[in-house]
């Protein structure tokens, strides 16, 4: 099969995203980089409903990312999830955009850390069903071992694709947001666009 005629793809990448750094930026231009059937990033962040620590509002997690999307044409940010009146499952997510994006494949972006749970997510029969999946090897992680040690990811081994070992990232938004309680630089940890964004608005300050 050449090229071609390989369908292009649109790979979905979720989160939180609390706040944007320059390795998400990073990871997202690796993938359309190494996989030349991908053909655009889609950054979905999760709704502020999502339950998780320290997780500011929707509207400000959103601009951040445009602000850096807006100025790379491979790259889009969906409020598809942040505009929900609930937390929408992956599935569901996934299945509004192909809707959405019908001449495209779109595909999923997680980590090795999520792949670990996956069999306890909500459809998760139907995610494996219907879409493809990118698994990122985070830390020691290996996704061979990890799917052979699990019943239900074995028995969905052809969803699943491994990263390209060449795609590295180190994400940590949690360290992030310690450095900017703690009065610290975060110059080259997120782009520009967002340091400004985030004084501008006065987020993550210590309370």
């Amino acid at each position: 099969m050449n090229e071609s005629t390989i369908k292009k793809q649109i790979i979905v990448f979720g989160g939180c995203f609390n706040p944007p750094l320059n390795s998400h930026f990073s990871l997202a231009e690796q993938m359309i980089a190494e996989y030349p059937e991908i053909e655009k990033i889609i950054f979905v962040p999760v709704n502020s409903q999502y339950e998780k620590m320290d997780l500011i509002e929707n509207e400000h997690r959103y601009h951040m990312l445009k602000t850096v999307c807006d100025k790379n044409k491979k790259f889009e940010v969906s409020r598809i999830e942040i505009n929900s009146k609930r937390q929408l499952y992956t599935v569901e997510t996934l299945h509004r955009l192909q809707e959405e994006y019908k001449e495209y494949e779109i595909a999923f972006l997680t980590g090795s850390d999520n792949l670990k749970t996956l069999d306890t997510w909500k459809k998760a029969d139907e995610l494996t069903k219907d879409f493809k999946i990118y698994i990122l090897e985070r830390d020691n992680d290996n996704m061979e071992e990890i799917i052979q040690n699990n019943t239900f990811l074995r028995n969905h081994r052809q969803s699943f694709i491994k990263a390209k070992d060449t795609i590295k990232s180190n994400l940590s938004s949690t360290f992030v947001r310690e450095k900017i309680k703690n009065g610290k630089s975060i110059r080259y940890l997120t782009p520009d666009e967002v340091i400004t964004y985030i004084e501008k608005h006065q987020l993550y300050k210590a309370k």
